[in-house]
């Protein structure tokens, strides 16, 4: 029985792109959560209020 080795890269380097992409929108997301959440402008803190407490993040 023969692996094919380019085949098996190829589905690793897929795989590495995918946990790098991952990675980076749950950095991004938890920025734009946690930004929201410790900001003092009162604007900021009304824009982001329901979904704030719909994720159950404290902000009073």
């Amino acid at each position: 029985m023969t692996t094919n080795t380019a085949a098996v890269r190829s589905l690793s380097a897929a795989r590495a792109e995918t946990l790098k992409a991952a990675f980076v929108a749950l950095f991004i997301g938890l920025g734009l959560v946690y930004g929201a959440g410790f900001a003092n402008s009162q604007s900021v803190h009304d824009a982001a209020h329901d979904s704030r407490h719909a994720l159950s993040f404290p902000c009073h």
